[in-house]
């Protein structure tokens, strides 16, 4: 192999780069990026840089030392067997990284929406959370409570429209979702729960119901979909996202995926996954470049998210399932610090969240890897480490 290229020159294409390198390949190595700018991080545009503590999130890499090819503003189009299609013209491969990521989801009507996906997303729309300010933020998922946490702390009057009964109520249910309402009273923010958006308008939202939401920004977080549209009508197997086997690898030849585009077969939790989280950016690369190379390696990861909103650290590792059963640890309602454990109906742990108790996370995270017997009369005192549940 003499020639590969990665598309997308975000963090899970740089680490793809390391990783090669790092295992021995000694040929030439292009990176194209769509964007203008040299590869950043993600996670900290809706923290750090909304909020005014930084600029910049440039990853730590250097590209030159690695004898790197960097094409930035230069898109992806098509795709067939050793040959990529750009917007620049096309590029011959012996192998093939996809890190293109995803894209934010927007909704109907003709007033703008700000997303938060890029560095210039977050610092056109840093330029506009000014004291007064009518903000509305679609969506109290991640991303929304982030943006309207860092909206508050700027003077904005912050209303938060939600479709569904609660904050975060896709990524851990209503019940657990629940326990964060009182946040957005406590910092000014309005949260309309059940509401859905029928247009965005250029003075604000207009409601299915009706109902009307002034507002001089409106920023859309309801989701992404991976961007995959240039792979259409190529031979790489598509079903939201790019379709990988536990290897990473794709239904063409010497083609890989990773990131946030990546559709992976997990033996573990024995179903497939497409995880939008820096975490999976920053390891499943590892394990790509591996197979390019004719290692064998397997990304089977338990998945692992972090959210910083309203003056508490949120964590969540795993992957829980309708079937499992929820346990509380603490009371929400009493010093802020609690968790929540969801427990096959083995008594094995599937996933758990954390409200300010890394310590939970931690051991949480090891004992969904491996996957043990757990007590569930001790998992559900908060006393008691999770460490310590294990059947014996």
């Amino acid at each position: 192999m003499d020639h590969v290229v990665v598309v997308g020159a975000g963090l899970a294409g740089v680490r793809s780069i390391e990783a090669l390198r790092s295992r021995g390949f000694t040929g030439r190595i292009t990176l194209i990026g769509e964007e203008h700018h040299r590869p950043y991080d993600r996670p900290p545009l809706s923290k750090a840089v909304l909020l005014g503590d930084a600029d910049s999130t440039v990853v730590d890499s250097d590209l030159d030392a690695m004898d790197v090819r960097l094409c930035l503003g230069t898109a992806a189009k098509g795709l067939r067997n050793g040959v990529l299609e750009t917007t620049e013209g096309e590029l011959e491969y012996d192998g093939l990284v996809i890190a293109t990521g995803a894209a934010p989801i927007r909704l109907r009507g003709e007033g703008h929406q700000h997303v938060l996906r890029t560095i210039d997303d977050a610092l056109a729309l840093r330029e506009l959370l000014v004291p007064g300010a009518r903000v509305a933020v679609i969506g109290a998922g991640w991303i929304g409570a982030e943006v309207a946490t860092a909206a508050a702390r700027a003077g904005c009057a912050v209303t938060v429209v939600e479709a569904g009964e609660s904050p975060l109520a896709a990524a851990v249910g209503p019940a657990v979702g629940c326990h964060t309402i009182g946040w957005y009273a406590r910092a000014g923010v309005e949260l309309r729960l059940g509401a859905m958006v029928g247009t965005v308008d250029a003075d604000g939202l207009t409601l299915m119901s009706g109902a009307r939401v002034p507002a001089d920004v409106v920023v859309t977080g309801v989701g992404v979909r991976p961007s995959v549209e240039w792979l259409k009508g190529s031979a790489v197997r598509l079903d939201d996202g790019v379709v990988v086997d536990e290897h990473l690898r794709t239904s063409l030849p010497n083609v890989v995926a990773v990131g946030d585009c990546a559709n992976w077969w997990s033996r573990r939790f024995g179903t497939r996954l497409r995880v939008e989280h820096w975490d999976t950016a920053l390891q499943a690369p590892d394990t790509a470049a591996a197979t390019l190379l004719g290692e064998e390696a397997v990304y089977d990861p338990v998945p692992y998210f972090w959210s910083e909103q309203f003056d508490h650290m949120l964590q969540f590792a795993g992957h829980p399932t309708a079937d499992d059963r929820v346990l509380l640890r603490g009371d929400p309602r009493a010093d802020g610090k609690w968790a929540v454990c969801w427990l096959t109906p083995e008594d094995r742990l599937a996933a758990v969240f954390t409200v300010d108790l890394p310590r939970d996370v931690v051991q949480g995270r090891r004992l969904v890897e491996g996957g043990r017997r757990l007590d569930p009369r001790r998992v559900a005192d908060p006393a008691v480490p999770l460490r310590d549940c294990i059947m014996t």
